[in-house]
């Protein structure tokens, strides 16, 4: 498949390198690298990151938090990941700029799918961050949300791991991996592809989703390219 414009789903985590904590700037350093490279191939790239590097609001309840306030702190969290990452990608020599789904003028611009995609079409990479803009939303359903509304070909889920298994690799040496399935086969199997709203919402839209290794070096770039990375779930 030929990907013209595609939503790229990156945890938090991932950007705190080896803890999963804070921000490191090797990790937005090499991310960025990436994604300027695939967008100088001509690829158009909106990236929504979470933000369990900085504050995982649902582990805070129970412990005082009330989960609205929590995800509402969450939502704070990407904002701050968006921010780090659009200036490693305009480091990298590619425009980026950071929208939310509430208004933070003058921190971001206010998501709106039109200046979103004319972003996109001159060249530029959409961070949009801020989740849904509600609480008891993951950023998973925040990249599915997005990804159907700026008419993405996939949505791409960036992981430590090469693709989905049929257990945990970290955990499981006997896990075997898919090179594509089905969303009905993912979810009999009970494979955590994606949370379940988040999932549900590519497979009523039919938009395809491509879990991928994104700490190998290429891997965003071969996909464009045509080469196969990571596992395709489709209809």
């Amino acid at each position: 498949m030929n990907y013209r414009r595609v939503l790229l789903k990156l945890s938090g985590e991932s950007l705190g390198g080896p803890s999963g904590k804070g921000i490191s700037e090797e990790m937005l350093a090499a991310y960025a690298e990436e994604i300027a490279s695939a967008v100088k191939a001509g690829l158009q790239v909106a990236i929504v990151i979470g933000g369990g590097n900085i504050f995982r609001g649902l582990s805070g309840v129970g412990k005082g938090f009330d989960r609205v306030q929590g995800d509402k702190m969450g939502m704070l969290a990407t904002v701050i990941n968006s921010l780090g990452l659009s200036m490693a990608i305009k480091s990298a020599g590619v425009p980026a700029e950071v929208f939310t789904a509430t208004p933070m003028m003058p921190v971001a611009r206010y998501y709106m799918r039109d200046d979103a995609v004319e972003f996109m079409e001159k060249g530029g990479v959409a961070l949009i961050a801020g989740g849904t803009g509600n609480p008891f939303f993951t950023t998973d359903s925040g990249a599915a949300l997005r990804a159907l509304e700026i008419g993405a070909d996939a949505l791409l889920k960036g992981t430590r791991v090469d693709g989905v298994y049929t257990a945990d690799p970290e955990k499981d040496p006997t896990a075997v991996r898919y090179d594509e399935l089905t969303f009905d086969k993912a979810l009999e199997d009970h494979l955590k592809v994606m949370d379940q709203t988040a999932f549900a919402l590519c497979r009523e839209g039919n938009m395809p989703i491509i879990v991928f290794d994104m700490n190998a070096k290429g891997n965003l770039t071969g996909l464009i390219e045509g080469k196969k990375v990571g596992t395709l779930v489709h209809l």
